[in-house]
């Protein structure tokens, strides 16, 4: 009878491959956590604010005003953005759908900023879409599902809707508002992220 022998590292390597196999479940289990997480509730109120409000199109009121800011902000956003006519279009739509809102533009161009850097067709881990970063789901919630969220003023008319809602429940809270709108309310990166790019760029 020939006696087995045990590799003097064979308990290191078990030990080894099982501990790896225990990671590597814990993080595919949290990546399809993350895929395929179930739609979070949606607040009646703001689902009725988003179907009354994102069919609406204002112009500039000031147009001297309006081209002194588009002006000032153009060179801002060179950085992201080289072509001067792209530049001008993005900035137009960003100043009408945050006016329509009553949002200050420079705050939501800061949103912008750290959501997408103004990418007009990014998408995120969890499927947020556009330059706003806005969640498909919310289409079927107002019965507008053939909207494009990568189409920019759609876009815009969502994340500016969005974003005054939470503003308003937030009674001003900037910090809070920012927080919700990330869904990561109780928590400061966000928040505090969106206010040092409205400080640094775009105040």
């Amino acid at each position: 009878m020939t006696k087995q022998t045990t590799h003097p590292n064979h308990n290191f390597y078990s030990t080894g491959i099982h501990w790896a196999g225990i990671v590597l479940c814990c993080i595919l289990g949290f990546v399809f956590s993350q895929t395929t997480a179930a739609k979070p509730e949606v607040d009646p109120a703001l689902r009725e604010t988003l179907k009354a409000t994102i069919s609406q199109a204002d112009s500039f009121e000031d147009r001297f005003d309006a081209e002194v800011w588009l002006v000032q902000k153009s060179g801002v956003l060179q950085r992201f953005i080289k072509d001067p006519e792209e530049r001008l279009h993005i900035l137009k739509e960003i100043h009408k759908a945050s006016t329509r809102a009553q949002l200050p533009p420079e705050y939501v161009l800061a949103v912008i900023h750290v959501e997408s850097a103004f990418d007009q067709f990014a998408i995120s881990q969890v499927g947020a879409q556009g330059m706003m970063q806005i969640m498909p789901f919310w289409k079927k919630e107002i019965g507008r599902d053939n909207d494009n969220l990568m189409d920019i003023p759609t876009n815009l008319k969502y994340g500016c809707t969005i974003l005054k809602y939470y503003l308003e429940v937030a009674k001003g809270d900037w910090r809070e508002a920012l927080a919700r709108y990330n869904g990561s309310y109780g928590k400061h990166k966000y928040p505090n992220k969106v206010i040092v790019a409205w400080q640094r760029y775009w105040k």
